[in-house]
């Protein structure tokens, strides 16, 4: 398991599939607002591909992220994206809705930061997220993420267009915490 200051991200058990799908996938609007694409319901059984572990698959590595006191599951975490050649990657995480304020994204960034740096030797991450969402916009920052820039109107959600904030972080530019 990777350790944060507050929470660890270890291999996706089988267990935390259902409680993921639940609280953060069946949700139209938190689902819509996550993905790149349209909500679409999953049947209850069925193998939900965001959610799934494929080992052969070698761009994209997915975490579950629990408490580091008591193991709860708060969430899912993952590089995706992972591009060897140019050394660089993509972070995403969702936090479940009881999880959230409690300053767990930012220690997430941090942890998958680590992960990405340290242990696959990449030279850049990169986050894009809604404008408006401003606990991931803190979360990217407070871990030394610069926003490059503003892609307009270029995410469709619930109806409405709205603008991407693009945000990178170099491992040169990279502060590490000691904890991590």
């Amino acid at each position: 398991m990777l350790r944060g200051s507050k929470v660890g991200l270890r291999a996706r058990h089988e267990e935390d599939i259902p409680i993921l799908r639940a609280e953060l996938y069946d949700d139209v609007v938190n689902s819509s607002r996550a993905e790149a694409g349209p909500w679409r319901p999953i049947s209850p059984g069925s193998k939900d591909p965001r959610l799934m572990v494929d080992h052969q698959e070698q761009g994209r590595v997915p975490f579950s992220v629990v408490e580091l006191e008591g193991g709860t599951l708060v969430g899912s975490a993952n590089l995706w994206g992972i591009d060897n050649h140019n050394r660089s990657a993509h972070i995403g995480l969702g936090l479940l809705p009881a999880s959230r304020g409690k300053g767990y994204g930012t220690d997430v960034v941090a942890v998958l930061c680590h992960y990405g740096f340290v242990v696959l030797g990449l030279r850049r991450l990169q986050i894009e997220t809604l404008s408006d969402n401003e606990a991931m916009l803190r979360s990217a920052e407070r871990n030394g993420f610069v926003r490059e820039g503003v892609l307009r109107s270029s995410a469709w959600v619930m109806g409405e267009f709205l603008d991407e904030v693009l945000l990178g972080l170099l491992v040169q530019d990279w502060k590490q915490d000691s904890k991590v």
